[in-house]
């Protein structure tokens, strides 16, 4: 499972029950990528993955953000609402990061224990 994405487009699937849900996903895998991620954006369509990683900071959002923490198959083992002008705790396990709008991601649902698949754009 240690496929490697490229900064672009694509679409992230909730698998979930009784349907799974696609949300338009924008894939930071470059260094570049990964540092901007939702800095200075009102809003954000869908969600970012941050690849590698495995923790994140809000300092200079405008906006609270939902944060998914995945392990290396693409299970959610944490999530967590962070208002901006804070430092998350990285996770041990995670190797990538999901980044939505505060509220998007209990919506999908997605929460611990989910598996969620990444569909090139």
């Amino acid at each position: 499972m240690g496929r490697r994405w490229r900064d672009g487009r694509g679409t992230l699937v909730v698998h979930g029950r009784p349907d799974d849900v696609s949300v338009p996903l924008e894939v930071a895998s470059s260094y570049r990528a990964r540092t901007k991620g939702l800095l200075g954006r009102d809003f954000v369509d869908g969600a970012i993955l941050l690849t590698p990683a495995s923790g994140v900071h809000t300092f200079r959002m405008r906006i609270p953000i939902d944060v998914a923490y995945l392990d290396r198959k693409l299970n959610v083992i944490a999530v967590r609402t962070m208002p901006p002008g804070r430092l998350g705790l990285p996770r041990l396990r995670s190797r990538h990061v999901l980044e939505a709008e505060a509220g998007a991601m209990a919506g999908w649902g997605l929460r611990v224990g989910v598996r969620v698949t990444v569909e090139a754009g």
